[in-house]
């Protein structure tokens, strides 16, 4: 899946949980600070997250520095992804 599915994927999910429209987001942007997550909201994002992009999440794989912004979101999003291959 390329960058840009996975941020259309993470924009979903978070449309989703945060129940108002997430778009145009960058991979700077900061998941708690800038778009109010917290650790419900976060489960809820994780959850849809591995619907739609058809990967399991492993709570012993997550590290808190995965999700300090997009772009480390998805590159979290994409090793899981390959590791699927």
């Amino acid at each position: 899946m390329e960058n840009t599915a996975v941020v259309e994927s993470v924009e979903t999910a978070l449309t989703e949980v945060l129940e108002r429209e997430v778009s145009g987001l960058t991979t700077d942007v900061r998941l708690f600070e800038d778009l109010h997550l917290d650790s419900t909201s976060v489960m809820e994002m994780l959850m849809s997250l591995e619907d739609s992009m058809n990967v399991a999440i492993d709570p012993e794989t997550l590290d808190m520095d995965d999700f300090m912004t997009v772009g480390t979101l998805t590159a979290y999003l994409q090793r899981l992804l390959g590791e699927g291959k």
